[in-house]
């Protein structure tokens, strides 16, 4: 077992905190009794690591004489944290220690609303790109894949692997990603929904078949990769840059617009392409396309490989922006679905627009809702869409009956 202590210098600017690593930093950890059971000074990644022999109330105190000529401590008497026995879920416990500014500089709220739509709009290119392959199963096959979200783990948790585990730079590392997302996504279908499909199993059964595999991989992640988020080793540490209000680092505009062009580019594939026109006619009505010499077969296979290949790359930039974990892809799964509901079920440039919008609203929910709530308005629009346009934004209305 062991505690890991981080020490971070913090700098605000327009209402964004960035935070860079504080090296030789001295980190003591004693147990109930005030005896020294550790000390160690902090990396390049302003890290120390100090083992401990057992779960057990410790108490971990940076010595500030050790931090640069005139660092300070964000809040006063912030120097020590007291870690309860209980609190070891894992077998490693990480506390953060925050030097510079607090954080809580005064700023407009023009500013904060500019910051947030800034945020609000790469949340929703990440959302869209994610949600095209889950909308476009759905058009398909008419499955609701509760285990897509899986699929985005998937590539975050590859992308740590070939990074940090091997060390191949994450720039060799997107594109062998994609690929195996591609992969995985035709492995899905191959193993479990195409099989059910051949055999006659209704669309229900088919939607808790991947419920439970949601939950299945859900939990092999945890087990392989353990509860705790992890950054990635390339672009991890970037001071942000001003563009006029808006605070943003090289990472995150350069995953926003690689976002944007991918998306673009899936549209016009869609729209002028042959295999993409064949993907809509499925979409709009299979008998129909398979009576006018259309393989649907095929074009399920390639609907469920491009799913999985951008589900991947959105789970490379999500774990860019927020780190890799074990439940990522799950986290985002309902918002996914808000976004397809609102802009249309089984339309891919319904998935783009939904998608965006939700990341949008989302972000700037946070303006007027605790941050810890900033999902629910997303989900209410989900619910006020299905009653008032169940179609969507660009879904057409059809006759049952």
């Amino acid at each position: 077992m062991s505690i890991i202590a981080q020490v971070n210098n913090q700098t605000v600017e327009s209402g964004v905190s960035t935070r860079t690593p504080i090296a030789n930093a001295k980190v003591t950890v004693t147990d109930a009794l005030g005896a020294v059971v550790g000390e160690a000074v902090t990396d390049s990644k302003g890290e120390a690591k100090i083992p401990v022999s057992a779960r057990a109330d410790y108490t971990i105190t940076l010595d500030t004489s050790t931090l640069p000529e005139g660092a300070s401590l964000a809040s006063a008497g912030a120097n020590s944290f007291i870690l309860l026995k209980d609190s070891f879920v894992t077998q490693t416990k990480r506390v953060t220690f925050i030097v510079g500014q607090s954080g809580n500089s005064s700023i407009t709220f023009t500013e904060k609303v500019a910051q947030r739509a800034a945020d609000g709009v790469r949340l929703g290119l990440i959302i869209a790109l994610c949600s095209v392959g889950l909308s476009l199963v759905f058009g398909t096959t008419g499955l609701t894949n509760f285990a897509h979200g899986e699929m985005i783990t998937f590539g975050g948790l590859m992308a740590f692997f070939l990074n940090v585990t091997i060390g191949i730079p994450l720039l060799i590392v997107a594109p062998i990603v994609v690929l195996l997302g591609g992969a995985f996504g035709i492995t899905y279908d191959w193993a479990i929904f195409a099989r059910l499909r051949r055999k006659g199993v209704g669309l229900v059964s088919q939607m808790v078949v991947s419920v439970g595999l949601s939950i299945m991989l859900r939990n092999f992640y945890l087990f392989q990769f353990g509860g705790r988020t992890r950054p990635l080793d390339d672009f991890s540490l970037q001071t942000g840059m001003d563009i006029g209000p808006i605070k943003i680092t090289p990472r995150d505009l350069t995953t926003g617009i690689i976002s944007l062009v991918v998306l673009i580019t899936v549209a016009l594939v869609l729209q002028r392409s042959r295999t993409g026109k064949a993907v809509r006619a499925v979409s709009d009505n299979p008998n129909l396309a398979s009576a006018t010499g259309i393989d649907t077969q095929r074009i399920i296979k390639i609907v469920w490989c491009a799913g999985g290949a951008l589900a991947a790359l959105g789970g490379v930039f999500r774990g860019l922006d927020e780190q890799v974990g074990f439940n990522m892809g799950s986290g985002l799964l309902f918002l996914m679905f808000a976004g397809i509901t609102l802009g249309g079920l089984g339309s891919a440039f319904g998935a783009l627009v939904g998608g965006f919008l939700v990341g949008l609203l989302v972000e700037m929910a946070s303006l007027v809702v605790p941050s810890e709530l900033k999902n629910a308005p997303a989900l209410l629009i989900l619910i006020l869409v299905l009653v008032l346009r169940p179609q969507g934004i660009l879904g057409k209305r059809t006759r049952i009956g």
